[in-house]
């Protein structure tokens, strides 16, 4: 019987190098080749490169080991991308194999299916298994089933969301993977005006005066933010505020600084995310222009939440919870 993996993309870096290459690697564990190593081999060896870290070695030699031993020609993979909020599916195609033409040598073969699946289809409960904070671990044999199912378009039972009992580091860090991902659940389920007063209260809680724009006479720009709330004090700040799932072009991005002068700073917000093309068109641009994915809104409000006014946390009400991280 086939086994899902979850392999991780330390928070969406190493999906171009997985995508692109049809691979998925792990770069953090060591610079020396597991072939044919054993679990006990690979701790050794882990042992003698991180001895100011030999509480986590026996965790880290088990995830290597399940890379290097335990997933099998024609498993499936899944690995998640922040940005764009989708989850790819594989098939893995070859053993292990230590590639030193990649920074990341740890590598398997893997055919990548042409379609993903959007995270908001998958249930409560599996979706706080995916959040677990491991760089590999295995899925049960019900939520492999779940997600080949929504990826085969048949319908799957959202079951209630399951009651978190575990008291452990682990589990913190699984809580914390898990609060990130339902804080852009939360940003995700917002209305397009409710996006835009978003933008506006993170503005203003970095020190800004920003107001929403007319809607009919903006050309391109959604909300607009200057020190002085009048626009006479630099900096001048131009956002555009899209919330959909598609993703933004270079030709999008050429329309909204076409209008621009060269001392205004303008900030395209994009919870679809953006192609390759239109972080290009970005960087070459002449304007100075930040784009904003869905992942940097979820920091953004993470960071700035405090100082937002009453009428801005109602729009995502969010509790801040302690909880215990590994030293």
């Amino acid at each position: 019987m086939t086994t899902m993996w979850i392999v991780r993309s330390l928070g969406g870096s190493l999906l171009p190098l997985f995508l692109d290459n049809n691979i998925v690697s792990i770069g953090w564990c060591s610079s020396t080749s597991f072939s044919n190593l054993s679990r006990d081999d690979i701790k050794k060896i882990m042992e003698k490169e991180y001895p100011q870290k030999l509480k986590a070695i026996p965790v880290w030699s088990s995830i290597c080991d399940s890379f290097v031993n335990k997933m099998k020609k024609d498993d499936y993979v899944l690995t998640y991308d922040t940005s764009l909020r989708v989850y790819h599916l594989g098939q893995i195609t070859g053993d292990y194999k230590f590639n030193i033409k990649f920074e990341d040598p740890h590598t398997r073969a893997v055919k990548w299916f042409d379609k993903v699946i959007s995270r908001d289809l998958i249930s409560n409960e599996t979706k706080n298994s995916l959040g677990a904070s491991q760089t590999i671990f295995k899925l049960t044999s019900e939520q492999k089933d779940e997600i080949l199912k929504l990826y085969e378009n048949k319908n799957v039972k959202q079951k209630e969301e399951s009651t978190i009992i575990e008291d452990n580091i682990e589990f913190s860090n699984t809580l914390l993977e898990n609060a990130k991902e339902n804080l852009k659940d939360a940003i995700n389920n917002l209305s397009p005006d409710d996006m835009e007063e978003l933008v506006k209260e993170i503005l203003n809680a970095m020190g800004y005066i920003a107001e929403r724009t007319k809607k009919g006479a903006d050309r391109g720009v959604d909300v607009f933010a200057s020190k002085d709330g009048l626009g006479l004090e630099d900096p001048r700040i131009f956002a555009e505020v899209k919330h959909r799932k598609g993703q933004m072009s270079s030709q999008d991005i050429r329309t909204f600084t076409g209008g621009r002068n060269p001392n205004d700073k303008c900030l395209y917000i994009s919870t679809g995310g953006f192609s390759k093309d239109a972080h290009y068109e970005a960087e070459r641009s002449n304007i100075p222009l930040k784009l904003i994915d869905i992942d940097d809104l979820a920091n953004l409000l993470s960071l700035h939440y405090d100082n937002f006014s009453a009428e801005g946390k109602s729009l995502i009400p969010l509790k801040k919870v302690y909880i215990p991280i590994a030293k």
